[in-house]
């Protein structure tokens, strides 16, 4: 069973994240949008939106270092653990708080505006039951490995990221992720869950970018001017088309 869960299951996920994605880009492209609904309602999107977004952000840099940056690399720049936990936890639960509010400010919009939720999808309701379990999921984490330390501390760095980093590597030790709490197996486990329906929602926004800005020639206005219109006098409004 840890095997099943802890090698398998990811790897599943992980090949369906990438090939999905593939897909997507290579059959519907006009698709690949946020659908966004911006006309529909302003203000409460102008609230949710930034909050969810730049929580997001704090969470996944905070994430990209606790899983990806080993412990004895932080040591190395002196930074030692107390330090290091202060931070995670402090910066966690801003950042997870953050997206929680902004994620139930958006939820909100999308159930009350009716134009918003007619445009709601079902894989748009099943990403965010998943999203917000993951969110809710990592700040218990953080709360109750950190603060409610009842029976001592784990230290998911020398546990779950050391795992994250095998897996990575493509030599999983299902072992490391068998001894961590339940709460962040469960965690783990609704995270990738969400990676296998990525493809599929309107998160593939995350991946587009506006590069061809960069490069796109200007356009033009140019304005008609009396000598282009000759005799003819300008008016207000639309001219006649003559057919």
């Amino acid at each position: 069973m840890s095997t099943f869960l802890w090698v398998v299951v990811p790897y599943i996920c992980l090949t369906v994240f990438v090939v999905g994605h593939a897909w997507r880009y290579r059959y519907d492209k006009f698709g690949w949008t946020t659908r966004s609904s911006q006309l529909y309602e302003r203000t409460l999107l102008r609230i949710g939106s930034p909050l969810f977004h730049f929580g997001m952000l704090g969470v996944v840099g905070g994430h990209v270092i606790g899983l990806l940056v080993p412990r004895s690399w932080t040591a190395a720049v002196g930074i030692d653990d107390h330090v290091y936990h202060v931070v995670a936890v402090g910066g966690g639960l801003v950042a997870g708080i953050m997206a929680t509010v902004g994620m139930v400010i958006l939820i909100y919009r999308r159930r009350t505006v009716g134009p918003v939720f007619s445009a709601t999808t079902p894989m748009d309701k099943v990403m965010y039951l998943f999203l917000g379990v993951a969110i809710l999921l990592g700040m218990w984490n953080t709360i109750a490995g950190s603060i409610f330390t009842l029976g001592g501390e784990y230290n998911y760095r020398e546990g779950v990221s050391v795992w994250y980093r095998s897996f990575l590597a493509f030599q999983p030790d299902a072992g490391l992720m068998a001894d961590a709490p339940l709460g962040f197996q469960l965690h783990a486990l609704v995270a990738f869950g969400l990676f296998a329906l990525w493809p599929f929602t309107r998160l593939v926004h995350v991946f587009s970018a506006p590069v061809g800005y960069l490069t796109r020639p200007y356009i033009v206005y140019r304005s008609r001017d009396e000598q282009e219109l000759g005799s003819h006098t300008p008016r207000r409004g639309w001219d006649r088309i003559n057919k």
